[in-house]
């Protein structure tokens, strides 16, 4: 099964285009033939919005701001209109100096993800209440204040790439076009840059804040503006991160994702009581876990066939020790367990799945045979209240209902994204694409670039070890390297579903926006 298709959450599909009516032309006379009348005229593509003013009180402060729903026109290399993309930003509006006011452009990943993850349930005004590490019962859903909102450090806009929300191609353009790393990035890098300008905000500080895919094209966009738009940031925020694929993907020959996945199994497996004699401490015990991982275990993983039986049969002892999985399924498996393999073996026994992009999530199991599991209980567990909440909430609220569905995930059908990437560096071969050169580029151009990266070590998606080795290999002088920061939660992929590590995620995020924003 494909990435995308595994990380597919719902799909919905509208179109938005309206056509002028034909024009006529009279018959001069009787006995001249009429003149065809003129090829239906479409209409040129026009920009909407639907403007709201609120209030919200942060930590006892009441702050003004001004929501908007917004689209923005995108334009090709031949001045056409090409695509309309939707926003909802939310400025304060008591801001004398805009030079003093940070604005933040937020959005997810995917690809091919809408915002509404980020926008409803960790930094917008308005968040949606969910259960913690279970699933959140049907309808009615509550949608609450959110008191970890940023609007008291930053102004907010949450982007919706094209094909995803209300964001859609025009004219001759369609939504596959957009569906890219670099056609996206050129795309977002296009909307920021306008936006700016046309928000007069260019001496503003600037910051973008991704989550899974969408640090990785923080990387690359944050390059991509530089380069173009010689527009630099202020800093990025990475929520769960991941800038090369080929970590997290278990193509045959490759070891290292099993390395850094170890440290993620063993924390799931912790959590799920499913070892034998567990610890008490979880952090001493995933430090002997690493030590492990790149110790002992990456050492027989790349002896590969030369690794003899009785050695086999010692790190499969460990690897026990530490996942929870039996010896015998490990020696079966040659010591490597795929991450959808994990999650169907895990808890078995007890006829659960364990979650993906959040491990402390678990769901029923319905083919207790399979080797993999089939879906994600942490996705199965929220989607119904975010999709639900943010519908009502943008129509009535934010005034703007349009008829046509907010697509959460774009329709790619028969296309797939195009992943073909280079930052330059000689990719004779290219596989897996690495925004690691982008990353490492952008902050050697901009040596003030600041980077926070927040990850859940109940993460399976995009598991805290790769993005740690990640981190340990940009390859940057000492000196910048200490621009990146790594924060570690208690949770998974989305840490803001847990109310404790949301309030941790404000706390971390505002303190970055304050130092990254000062004259350095």
């Amino acid at each position: 099964m494909s990435l995308a298709t595994r990380l597919t959450l719902l799909c919905a599909a509208a179109s938005l285009f309206a056509f002028a009516p034909a024009n006529s032309f009279a018959q001069e006379k009787e006995s001249k033939p009429a003149e065809k009348s003129a090829e239906p005229a479409a209409a040129a593509p026009k920009e909407e919005s639907s403007v709201t003013d609120h209030s919200i009180k942060i930590a006892g402060q009441t702050i003004p701001y001004k929501a908007t729903v917004g689209s923005l026109l995108l334009k090709n290399e031949k001045d056409e209109p090409a695509a309309l993309l939707f926003f909802t930003s939310y400025i304060r509006t008591d801001v004398k100096d805009l030079s003093q006011r940070p604005i933040s452009f937020v959005y997810n990943g995917g690809p091919g993800s809408a915002s509404l993850w980020l926008h409803m349930g960790s930094f917008g005004p308005k968040r949606v209440a969910t259960v913690n590490a279970d699933a959140t019962p049907p309808a009615p859903y509550k949608l609450e204040d959110n008191p970890n909102c940023l609007l008291d450090k930053t102004d907010l806009v949450f982007v919706d790439p094209i094909g995803t929300g209300f964001s859609h191609a025009v004219g001759k353009s369609q939504d596959k076009d957009f569906w890219g790393v670099d056609q996206d990035a050129r795309s977002l890098a296009q909307f920021v840059q306008s936006y700016i300008s046309r928000n007069n905000r260019w001496n503003s500080p600037k910051f973008l804040i991704g989550e899974s895919y969408g640090t990785f094209r923080n990387a690359v966009l944050a390059n991509t503006l530089q380069n173009r738009y010689s527009l630099y940031l202020n800093g990025l925020v990475m929520i769960s991160s991941v800038w090369d694929l080929g970590t997290i993907s278990f193509y045959p020959g490759e070891d290292l994702p099993y390395i850094l996945y170890l440290p993620s199994y063993a924390a799931t497996a912790w959590y799920h009581k499913v070892i034998t004699d567990r610890p008490d401490n979880l952090n001493a015990f995933l430090d002997d876990v690493h030590k492990f991982a790149n110790g002992e275990y990456a050492d027989a993983l790349l002896k590969g066939s030369t690794l003899t039986d009785a050695e086999r049969s010692a790190v499969a002892k460990k690897l026990a020790r530490f996942t929870g999985l039996s010896e015998d399924y490990l020696l079966k498996s040659n010591l490597r367990v795929k991450l959808w393999q994990f999650m169907q073996e895990l808890q078995r026994s007890r006829g659960l799945t364990t979650g993906r992009l959040d491990a402390r999530f678990s769901g029923p199991t319905y083919d207790l045979i399979r080797d993999s599991a089939i879906y994600d209980p942490q996705s199965a567990a929220i989607s119904g209240a975010f999709v639900a909440e943010f519908n009502q909430y943008v129509r009535e609220e934010l005034k703007y209902n349009p008829d046509r569905e907010y697509r959460i995930f774009a329709h790619f059908g028969e296309n797939s994204w195009d992943w073909k990437h280079s930052a330059g560096e000689g990719d004779y071969f290219p596989g897996f694409p690495n925004a690691i050169p982008d990353l490492a580029n952008a902050i050697i151009t901009n040596t003030k670039l600041q980077v926070e990266m927040e990850d859940g070590i109940y993460d399976l998606a995009t598991p805290f070890g790769e993005a740690e080795y990640a981190t340990e290999h940009l390859g940057l002088p000492a000196n910048l390297q200490k621009n990146i920061r790594h924060k570690l939660y208690e949770a998974g992929h989305m840490m803001y579903l847990r109310d404790e590590d949301l309030s941790k995620l404000k706390s971390n995020v505002a303190a970055f926006l304050d130092s990254a924003s000062k004259p350095q």
